[in-house]
């Protein structure tokens, strides 16, 4: 995550964060330190994971006091281990205990998020297909869990609304057919944008095709019934399937032949790599 983005767009939300934590003040911290301290604690790895969100860990630190410093002995995307130290942050112990909490919830969150997405995305080495996420995230928390599965090895679908065409079985009913879907969506969109949709059959994936799709979404399809659509699209659309895919059933997708497969399961079933903040003293 770049300086700038951070700064536009990161900053805005860990502050919201913090105002959620810190209403008037941590009465807690200020009834056993009145005064400033100079301090330090350890950042302690308590499962093996994949780690994810260092800068915005440190970042809630530093928006508290900016003369706030961490020493990091790892970076996003490593590998770490239970028991391993992975830094040391030095400031105001004050800042060190308000902030504690708020920067371990964002930490742990995304390596969960990273340590699950790599697990998965091990399993399609050496395929083709790519693994995407999905906008099933957490509200306010799109930015980082997009991320995380980025450091994970993942792929991100698109980031919001505005940002590509996916037509839904909803938007399909509106519109009235697949076909008419494809039509106003080409219509209205700028040319240079791929035109998405979902279909739940073979008789729907026809019809997508012969309205120009760029891209199928094959949603909830057998596994034999995705693999004639992969061969019904080649050389005509790009091929995505979907549908409540999770580490433990996505082998009966690896050899199918799909470009992509979306997993929502990765920013929203993802569990939290535990993390610690410890031995906190004065120095």
């Amino acid at each position: 995550m770049n300086e700038i983005t951070m700064k536009m767009t990161a900053d805005e939300l860990i502050l919201s964060a913090l105002r959620e934590d810190i209403t008037s003040e941590d009465i807690t911290t200020n009834s056993v330190m009145p005064t400033a301290q100079a301090g330090e604690v350890d950042l302690i790895c308590k499962q093996d994971g994949v780690i994810a969100g260092l800068e915005v860990f440190c970042r809630v630190f530093e928006l508290l006091d900016e003369t706030t410093r961490a020493e990091l002995f790892c970076k996003d995307g490593d590998t770490v281990k239970k028991g391993e130290k992975l830094g040391v942050i030095h400031g105001d112990i004050r800042v060190l205990l308000s902030g504690e909490r708020t920067a371990l919830n964002f930490l742990q969150r995304m390596s969960g998020i990273a340590t699950y997405t790599r697990s998965i995305a091990e399993l399609l080495s050496g395929t083709k297909t790519k693994l995407l996420d999905t906008r099933k995230t957490t509200p306010n928390m799109r930015i980082f869990e997009k991320y995380a599965v980025k450091v994970g090895g993942g792929n991100n679908h698109r980031y919001n609304l505005s940002d590509g065409i996916l037509l839904k079985d909803n938007h399909i009913g509106a519109a009235g057919s697949i076909t008419r879907a494809v039509q106003m969506a080409k219509e209205y969109a700028p040319f240079v944008r791929k035109i998405e949709i979902e279909v739940e059959s073979l008789d729907g994936l026809r019809e997508a095709l012969d309205a120009g799709a760029d891209i199928v979404m094959l949603d909830n399809m057998s596994v034999e019934e995705m693999r004639e659509a992969v061969v019904l699209a080649k050389g005509r659309a790009e091929t995505e399937c979907s549908g409540n895919v999770t580490r433990e059933n996505i082998a009966r997708l690896v050899d199918i032949g799909v470009d992509y497969i979306s997993s929502g399961a990765l920013t929203h079933s993802a569990p939290i790599l535990d993390l610690s903040l410890k031995n906190l003293h004065a120095v």
